[in-house]
């Protein structure tokens, strides 16, 4: 059977969810997923503030970057990133639901560059990601 563009990238964020210790453990959810594309949230808790009072940095990094993975592993070609950087907007406060949305910008051969723009729920923007990413071909994230 072969699956639609949609239906493999469904297949990917069950496997991947499934596997995702780190994204669960800080109370992402994946709000939607298709090809190139991948949106979570998280709930900034009392236990991911920093000094200030606000979340923590690299926990915004992190949601940002889970956001990347999904959507560049969507096609189900297993894709790992190469690097990324991060510009903090604003700050994030306990009770926060922080929503990251990333898109596709480029994608060519074995390399791919993905934008995230992390915003709050008030759709105030927090951050914004680029992520490079390096696909290992012919190896699949998942078996379809």
């Amino acid at each position: 059977m072969v699956l639609t563009p949609q239906q493999t990238a469904d297949q990917v964020r069950l496997h991947m969810w499934a596997q995702d210790q780190a994204s669960q453990a800080l109370g992402m959810q994946i709000l939607a997923m298709a090809p190139g594309t991948a949106t979570l949230s998280m709930p900034v808790r009392q236990d991911m503030l920093n000094g200030h009072h606000t979340c923590h940095g690299g926990l915004l990094s992190t949601l940002a970057d889970s956001a990347f993975a999904f959507a560049c592993n969507s096609y189900n070609e297993l894709t790992v990133a190469s690097g990324f950087g991060i510009d903090f907007l604003a700050p994030a406060h306990l009770g926060d639901v922080l929503t990251a949305s990333c898109a596709e910008v480029s994608r060519s051969g074995r390399t791919g560059v993905y934008d995230v723009t992390v915003t709050n729920q008030r759709g105030e923007r927090v951050a914004v990601f680029r992520g490079r990413s390096y696909t290992l071909k012919g190896r699949p994230t998942v078996a379809v």
